[in-house]
């Protein structure tokens, strides 16, 4: 089995935290999305995996690309680096890894996170998973016949058609016949929105009788702005807990500070005369002191005073000292 990442956007919306790192690194209770991404969709697949083959635009440099190499390494699977330089769809962002589109595949957008557990239908040409949502005309949905199988994709639809969304993970049993249809797409031009869509490969499957089935996650968890990647970090957190994993490293440093969990806090942490959580995360060695944060997400060697934050989201290396408490600061940022 392989496991196909495209992850190559900059990730525009998640500003500033993406102008100095791609949102795919960006970390979810310590740990980064597409790293917590590979590591759930192995969990739920339940057999051994080849290759993880990401695909990321070559200005992401090569300290990134070997932490890429180091996620499926853990998996026990090859790591393979693609590149799309051009902004020009799903489509062609797969088609830019098609070297490895063969045999079995999971393909898997770096903006979401699931927790799922089913028997993948491995009977099917393809599985597109789904999760119920309140309002489905904000979303692509499928549409399903008598017998549970995929029979069309609808991208918002004016009228209800199903409340099942896409969220951007696919298995196909030979992926090499989604790179073959992929290929006559871009051949004859097909393009919506400026772009090549995988959708258009998926629907030139189901025009030959191919079958697709909907695989349903518990939970869906995007990382798409600030307010919802927070939001994700909280929901992550609490299911953590629940799972009874340690989310505090030992050698932090407390003084005259209370922790309320669920909160994920990193090596060389020092608190001072703060309240911390719940649903905090808080990265490698930074300083929090005479501050209550609570909700929010601050990345490693960031020094926080004199805070009161809620609903915050701070990057790497940054110094704050003040009284705003939704905040969104990048790295290397500094508000006194």
């Amino acid at each position: 089995m392989k496991i196909i990442v495209p992850m190559a956007g900059r990730g525009s919306r998640l500003r500033p935290h993406t102008l100095t790192i791609p949102k795919p690194l960006i970390p979810i209770a310590g740990k980064p999305i597409v790293h917590r991404l590979v590591e759930d969709i192995a969990g739920v697949l339940n057999q051994p995996i080849d290759e993880v083959a990401f695909i990321i635009h070559e200005s992401f440099g090569k300290k990134v690309e070997e932490n890429l190499i180091a996620i499926a390494e853990k998996l026990g699977a090859k790591g393979t680096i693609y590149y799309q330089n051009e902004a020009l769809g799903t489509g062609h962002a797969i088609m830019c890894a098609k070297d490895s589109l063969q045999g079995p595949a999971v393909i898997a957008y770096a903006d979401t996170l699931i927790r799922a557990d089913f028997d993948l239908d491995t009977s099917a040409d393809s599985v597109i998973w789904v999760k119920q949502v309140d309002k489905p005309e904000a979303f692509g949905v499928i549409n399903l016949n008598e017998a549970n199988e995929i029979i069309e994709l609808v991208e918002k639809p004016a009228e209800f058609v199903s409340d099942l969304a896409v969220i951007g993970i696919y298995y196909f049993k030979d992926v090499s016949v989604l790179k073959d249809e992929l290929q006559l797409v871009i051949d004859n031009n097909i393009i919506h929105g400026g772009e090549y869509q995988i959708n258009d490969g998926i629907k030139q499957m189901m025009a030959k009788g191919m079958k697709f089935v909907p695989g349903q996650v518990d939970e869906w968890m995007d990382c798409g702005n600030k307010e919802v990647t927070v939001d994700t970090n909280t929901r992550m957190l609490g299911f953590l807990h629940n799972d009874g994993a340690v989310l505090m490293a030992s050698n932090v440093k407390l003084e005259n500070s209370t922790i309320i969990p669920p909160c994920y806090i990193a090596d060389d942490v020092i608190l001072i005369n703060a309240t911390v959580g719940p649903n905090v995360s808080i990265g490698k060695g930074c300083h929090i002191i005479d501050s209550t944060v609570k909700n929010s997400l601050i990345q490693t060697h960031s020094h926080i005073k004199n805070a009161n934050l809620n609903n915050a989201m701070i990057g790497n290396h940054a110094i704050f000292d003040g009284n705003f408490t939704s905040i969104s600061i990048g790295d290397y940022s500094v508000l006194e």
